[in-house]
């Protein structure tokens, strides 16, 4: 298989020998895809200060054998670039990482996922101009609206532990350049059973910033729930629980996955 920077290499326009390099405003050109050509596929997970070993212990297989069932390549964010703020921001590296691997598909799964053996690959089942998340919540639940929630209109609450968008919409993931981080949280109000939990608004930074994204930019959206439900199916190849201490979430884990046959 090859890796991510190969297949960046490979989908990648190149100018032809003896071409002139174009005039500063041509250089954004339209990049005409093949249809007959597999589009490149990255894995992004957050893995910043070697997230708990027991965890990743029981996901790494199962992350590993999905991307190799579905032909992408795994990359781990493990550098911070974004030190000052909420270390789940460090997810939105993706917006330049992903311009940087060229044409395909992004997905985003949190390390303490669990992805069922029998999970199938969205991708097949989505359009380049469409983002994706497992599920969605109710954007007001949490968010403060501004301009842009107005007037999208969808009222979508990013789910950002499973995320999917193409090159196309590699905005999904674009960091704020318009609020500083306590404007940012300003518009953050965790749920009661998330501040009864171990969620705070900082936590939450990365779903606030993809839930605005979606709205400011109009990102066509759907989830992996209701891609099953159009097919007839029940979505359960995805367990993930965020609001758990880590001791407790390692015991519903090895549950789940006795429940799957797998233990």
């Amino acid at each position: 298989m090859t890796t991510a920077v190969e297949a960046a290499t490979t989908n990648g326009l190149e100018l032809q020998p003896g071409a002139s390099t174009p005039e500063p405003r041509t250089l954004f050109r339209p990049q005409i895809i093949d249809p007959s050509v597999r589009l490149r596929k990255t894995i992004f997970t957050l893995n910043i200060g070697d997230y708990n070993p027991e965890i990743t212990k029981l996901t790494r297989p199962l992350l590993m054998h999905f991307a190799k069932k579905i032909g992408a390549d795994i990359v781990d964010i493990k550098e911070r670039k974004f030190p000052t703020w909420p270390v789940v921001y460090e997810k939105l590296q993706i917006y330049e990482l992903a311009q940087q691997f060229g044409p395909g598909w992004n997905i985003y799964i949190d390390s303490d996922t669990l992805i069922n053996p029998d999970m199938f690959d969205p991708t097949d089942h989505m359009s380049l101009n469409t983002v994706a998340h497992n599920g969605k919540d109710m954007a007001g639940n949490r968010w403060r609206y501004d301009r842009f929630f107005l007037r999208d209109g969808r009222h979508i609450g990013s789910c950002n532990w499973f995320a999917i968008a193409s090159h196309l919409c590699v905005d999904l993931w674009k960091p704020l350049d318009d609020l500083t981080l306590e404007q940012a949280l300003d518009n953050i109000f965790p749920t009661v059973p998330e501040r009864n939990g171990i969620i705070d608004r900082e936590h939450l930074i990365d779903d606030y910033t993809l839930s605005r994204n979606i709205a400011k930019f109009g990102l066509k959206h759907d989830t992996v729930q209701d891609i099953c439900k159009r097919m007839g199916f029940e979505a359960g190849w995805l367990w993930h629980k965020y609001n758990l201490a880590e001791d407790q979430k390692i015991g519903e884990m090895r549950e789940v996955l006795k429940v799957w046959r797998l233990q």
